[in-house]
């Protein structure tokens, strides 16, 4: 499957920014095949059976985006850093929701979130993610928002970089940081 141009994506995104709602029904395929692409490449390293429905997954995302009126999207990494920023709610909402559900937490609700499968393990280590994310954040907003872009977003280095004005150097180096200091963090939550 190829991925669409980057100037056509940012030019359909200013176009549907601009009203043109056109633009939305050219844009949301293309969008929606690399937004499934990178929900599923992020959970490709799961076992079988303790995978993501990535379908799930990126219909809520697609949803949550659409609604976005009156948002100005600047180009296609702004777009899919929003997307980050939304799959990473979706995750850490879902595996609290298991989370309380496991200690007896209210009664069962019929859900949108029912369709997706998480296995225990990886919820505790999304919940712990977002532990870790928002510890940075704390001390280092733009290293915590760095991995949510490349872990979440699946953006690359210059997408990154471009999403937080700096220089593709500037987002290598810190990446090596932020993910070991992240490794570091997540084994003592371990």
């Amino acid at each position: 499957m190829k991925t669409p141009p980057s100037e056509a994506v940012t030019q359909l995104l200013v176009a549907w920014s601009n009203g043109d709602k056109s633009a939305l029904d050219q844009l949301m395929p293309l969008v929606y095949r690399e937004l499934h692409r990178l929900a599923r490449s992020r959970f490709a390293g799961e076992n079988a059976g303790h995978t993501l429905q990535t379908t799930a997954l990126v219909n809520e995302a697609y949803v949550r985006l659409v609604k976005q009126e009156g948002a100005q999207w600047q180009n296609r990494a702004h777009f899919f850093a929003i997307a980050a920023q939304m799959m990473r709610r979706i995750l850490v909402d879902y595996a609290r929701s298991r989370r309380q559900a496991k200690r007896g937490g209210g009664s069962p609700k019929i859900s949108f979130d029912e369709m997706l499968v998480i296995p225990d393990k990886p919820a505790s280590d999304v919940l712990r993610l977002d532990q870790a994310l928002t510890a940075l954040a704390e001390f280092d907003e733009r290293r915590s928002k760095m991995i949510e872009l490349r872990f979440f977003g699946g953006l690359s280095i210059e997408e990154t970089a471009a999403v937080l004005g700096v220089s593709p150097g500037t987002v290598k180096r810190e990446w090596t940081l932020a993910k070991a200091w992240l490794q570091r963090e997540m084994s003592h939550e371990g």
